[in-house]
């Protein structure tokens, strides 16, 4: 092998990271809006990365149920249907106020300090942004990665994806209210209480599904 392939080889899984937080972020951005199909000669000339480091990409986003085969060797955006939608958060409704409750006195008070600061900063936009969706993913994670149940912890990030998905398609407007909700857990795992954390967790999950189907239902 040589010093040329080896460099190459070093640099593979940073090259792969970038592809994947790059095609990522275009989904989230809506710039790969559901049923879209991702090509990776394209997008890999697009984004100036080379193709083994995209395939790479685009098989970790289909194994986290972002994308679906379609065909023999195409990918596209995934399409989530409201029934999916709503099935998926009674899922969450059930299990993230369980993990909330478990992972109490499992995370540092530093970390959730920091965390209240972060969601405090993006309360005020109006639009969801990336950002927006980074501190939600991690927030819910945090809990449920805190848990010490790692099936739990599984569950919760494969419904998340489904109902991530159906938001990006259908963008619901609530950073505000996902703000405030958010804040209500993180400051009731602050000061240790633990069912009113669970009792906010299971409140901010329902609050979403109701402004979800005043949404659809045109009202």
């Amino acid at each position: 092998m040589t010093d040329a392939d080896l460099a190459l080889a070093r640099n593979a899984p940073n090259l792969s990271d970038q592809a994947y937080g790059q095609l990522s972020g275009m989904i989230l951005q809506r710039e790969l809006t559901a049923g879209t199909f991702v090509v990776e000669e394209r997008l890999a000339e697009h984004l100036n990365i080379s193709r083994t480091p995209m395939r790479e990409a685009i098989l970790r986003l289909a194994a986290e149920g972002l994308l679906v085969k379609k065909g023999s060797r195409s990918y596209a955006v995934r399409t989530v249907t409201a029934a999916q939608f709503f099935q998926s958060h009674k899922v969450r409704e059930w299990l993230e106020p369980e993990a909330v409750e478990l992972a109490i006195g499992n995370i540092p008070l530093a970390r959730l300090e920091e965390m209240r600061q972060r969601i405090t900063v993006l309360a005020g936009a109006e639009l969801q942004e990336r950002a927006h969706w980074e501190v939600d993913d991690q927030l819910h994670l945090m809990f449920a990665d805190a848990s010490g149940n790692t099936v739990l912890a599984g569950i919760i990030r494969q419904t998340r994806v489904t109902t991530r998905l159906f938001e990006v398609s259908n963008p619901l407007r609530r950073v505000r209210k996902d703000g405030e909700e958010h804040l209500a857990v993180i400051d009731a795992a602050i000061e240790g209480d633990v069912k009113g954390a669970r009792r906010a967790m299971q409140r901010h999950i329902r609050n979403l599904v109701a402004d979800t189907m005043t949404i659809l239902s045109g009202l």
